[in-house]
């Protein structure tokens, strides 16, 4: 087609305006019809209740996020809070789309002089890295920060396109500056915003290098980048005032805040510990934690999810063909771009290879928990890390489009020409030629078709069950031990958010090794068990409210609880009338007693009595590892500390391979509290096949009750309690495991299959770092 200039001057930029609002508009409400109406598994449910309360999730703590975050929740736009969080994320991605489709009009201009086809040609770019898997997924659900970020480096890259075209002028230098405090508060949602800066600095050296000299300018650049990071600011203070959920707790205060210990060097190396991540203790980048062949397989694992999300392994031929399809697609428009406009791809083109290889070899991640499942013995994620390469999968469809806009314009050529007017020994296709070919086009919209029942979370309300469920199992006042983050995070957020079951002290052997988070449930307050509000089976008994923590420790004695005990032989612990042995090589470290060891024996001693103390049930066999596996009894999701009976009672059964249960508080659990297992059997899969542990929870607590049902006769509880699991197992496409459950025979406690942690419900095996 016919050339034109690439000077925005001579563009009337309205019109591509009006047009990326339209396609951003679609692309939100495509969301919309998609979007959660609740709560979902792993960060979904720390970083809204973050949000809700102005609180710190996981450091670094994203404090711009739980800025934008906190407006959201207030602005009257949804029923729920978690709606309005939800929205947030769908918002950011359509306007990043919006920013895709503007980016792929402007480096079309130099190819068609007739904007309707550029129009197209954007179009296809938003269509493409919209739909694209884990970009479409983590859209309908604000499960962490990174669309907000997405939106960051979408709005960078269209500034620096313009800049490419007229990098001199007041307007050129304030543009910029602009980017520079994008790029710093960008830094301060998570560290993402940081990803185009590299390609900021590349186009500037190779467009126009003179700029680099300019000192005023780079001052000012510093500067902008300084106030972008600003939010980082109000982390010690809101720490100090100890919100409800404050991981971190980035400050060296202890009773409120204080000018004296928030300008001290106790609050500056907290804070800096928290902005460092130091809790985590990656490796340094030399110290590679899989070979980097195996993490860019991670990538193309991740790469060939987007055009079809084939979580069990149904269609593995049509996954790749459609992954080496799109691959071409997006390496051909990477060439035309290089071609046609030379000046914006060395800032596109160096951002794109900033986000794939550049960040595949910074992140350093283990082997992905889905990929090569064929290997055994090597370390794994807990999780499959998609969504850190959300920023190249939206951006790819820029490139991917390009490239199909390159085969239309080629395959129209085929069918008819005529000469470029004003232009001697050119030719074009012919309008009614580009007509006949568009059925092409028709290959952006597969991920639409593909990605829809992966990709929506329309309905899903059972994470928000499962987390009331389980507070539910729990007696008024109780303790509730957890491992993980899907046994944890939705327990925040049922409590802070919803307000449900708030008298229950959720206590995480995760984080119970870090000192901040003991401090936490020291000064958690007590709250009141609303009878009303709460399960029925509650109500007939006499709930006395604690007057303190389960932990009878001041801050300064929690703080001194050594990382670890070394032991080398068994260990006897008394706590009450509760008396175990300790053995050394059942620990999840053989011969190591962690600092959440430590705190979970504390609890029983210091609240059995005072308090009921629980274990989910999620986290297995730690009770085994506690030597307290006989002192426990099953009611519903969890496991509660008790004295066992001399003999089996109407009520309190042992069940060969799976302990004490309580039959009639579970059954009355099951069927009149619980309602996950109801949400669940509505599903049509669970692709997240890492936090299945969840539904497989229900399947086996459903099967474990109907065997005790029957064998103490009741046949038709039995049968109809089956029946429900089975429903819950076909649903989330554990059908399978099901009927080898029922075909297995008892195992003993520590293999039995129904206590068995699947996905981040296991315990962590690593020393913890001294706090």
């Amino acid at each position: 087609m016919a050339t034109s200039s690439t000077s925005t001057e001579q563009l009337d930029l309205r019109p591509s305006y009006l047009a990326a609002t339209g396609v951003a508009a679609v692309v939100f409400l495509l969301y919309l019809v998609t979007l959660s109406p609740s709560t979902a598994m792993w960060d979904t449910s720390e970083y809204i209740t973050a949000a809700y309360t102005l609180g710190m999730p996981h450091p670094p703590g994203n404090p711009l996020f739980v800025l934008i975050g906190r407006v959201f929740s207030i602005l009257p736009i949804a029923k729920t809070i978690a709606v309005r969080i939800n929205i947030l994320a769908a918002i950011c991605s359509a306007v990043s789309a919006g920013m895709w489709f503007l980016i792929t009009e402007r480096v079309l201009v130099s190819w068609f002089s007739d904007r309707r086809l550029r129009i197209v040609g954007g179009t296809l770019a938003a269509l493409i890295g919209g739909t694209a898997f884990t970009v479409w997924n983590q859209s309908v659900v604000n499960e962490k920060v990174y669309t907000v970020s997405l939106l960051g480096i979408a709005l960078i890259s269209w500034l620096m396109i313009r800049w490419c075209d007229e990098p001199e002028g007041r307007k050129a230098d304030r543009t910029l500056v602009l980017v520079a405090y994008l790029c710093g508060l960008g830094y301060a949602n998570h560290m993402a915003g940081m990803l185009a800066a590299p390609a900021v600095g590349l186009a500037v050296l190779l467009v126009r290098w003179q700029t680099a000299l300019r000192w005023r300018l780079l001052v000012a650049c510093a500067g902008a980048l300084v106030l972008g990071c600003t939010p980082f600011a109000i982390q010690p203070i809101r720490a100090a005032h100890f919100p409800g959920l404050n991981e971190g707790e980035p400050t060296a205060c202890r009773n409120g805040l204080k000018f004296d210990c928030t300008f001290s060097k106790g609050t500056y190396d907290a804070f800096m510990y928290n902005f460092n991540r130091g809790q985590y203790g990656k490796p340094v980048l030399s110290e590679r934690q899989a070979p980097l062949s195996a993490q860019v397989g991670m990538w193309w694992l991740y790469f060939k999810w987007q055009w079809l999300r084939d979580a069990h392994g149904d269609h593995v031929f049509g996954q790749s063909l459609l992954a080496a399809l799109f691959l071409v697609l997006g390496l051909l428009g990477g060439y035309v771009h290089f071609q046609r406009d030379r000046r914006s791809f060395w800032y596109f083109g160096s951002l794109m290879f900033t986000m794939t290889l550049v960040l595949i070899y910074y992140l350093n991640f283990k082997y992905g928990a889905s990929q090569d499942p064929e290997l055994s013995g090597v370390a794994r994620e807990v999780r499959d890390r998609d969504y850190f390469y959300l920023w190249s999968f939206s951006a790819w469809g820029v490139w991917a489009a390009l490239g199909l806009v390159a085969v239309w314009d080629s395959l129209a050529s085929l069918i008819a020409r005529e000469p470029v007017p004003g232009q001697k020994n050119s030719e074009q296709p012919t309008r009614q030629a580009m007509l006949y070919s568009s059925p092409l086009l028709l290959l952006a919209f597969i991920p639409v078709f593909t990605n829809w029942t992966t990709a929506s979370r329309a309905g899903q309300t059972d994470t928000a069950d499962f987390a009331r469920d389980l507070l539910n199992s729990v007696e008024p006042y109780g303790v509730l031990v957890t491992v993980g983050d899907n046994d944890t995070f939705p327990l925040w957020y049922a409590q802070e958010v919803e307000h449900v079951r708030q008298d229950v002290v959720v206590a995480n052997t995760s984080l119970l090794n870090t000192d901040w988070y003991t401090r936490q449930l020291i000064r958690r307050p007590v709250y009141t068990y609303d009878a009303a509000a709460g399960p029925a089976a509650y109500r007939t008994g006499t709930w006395k409210k604690p007057s303190g923590s389960p932990l009878h420790m001041t801050l300064d004695q929690a703080d001194s609880v050594p990382a670890y005990i070394q032991l080398d032989r068994p260990m006897t612990f008394q706590g009450g009338p509760i008396k175990a042995t300790i053995d050394p090589q059942r620990l999840s470290i053989p011969g190591v007693l962690q600092r959440a060891d430590i705190f979970v024996l504390r609890m029983i001693a210091d609240s059995y009595g005072d308090r009921p103390i629980y274990l989910s049930r999620t986290s297995a066999g730690y009770g085994q590892e506690l030597g307290i596996g006989s002192y426990l009894l099953t009611q519903g999701l969890a496991t509660k500390v008790f004295i066992p009976p001399a003999a089996p009672t109407g009520d309190t059964l042992m069940v060969p391979g799976a302990g004490w249960i309580d039959l009639k508080r579970t059954k009355v659990l099951w069927d009149s509290v619980f309602t996950a297992q109801k949400s669940l059997a509505t599903r049509h899969d669970w692709v997240d096949r890492p936090s299945v542990g969840i539904p497989y929870l229900y399947v086996a607590t459903g099967l474990m009750l109907s065997e005790v049902l029957q064998a103490t006769g009741d046949t038709a509880g039995a049968k109809r309690v089956m029946g429900q699991a089975r429903q819950v197992a076909i649903s989330v496409k554990l059908d399978d495991l099901l009927s080898q459950l029922e075909l297995s025979t008892p195992a003993a406690p520590q293999e039995n299959p129904l206590l068995t942690p699947k996905g981040d419900t296991q315990r962590k095996k690593t020393v913890p770092a001294k706090p």
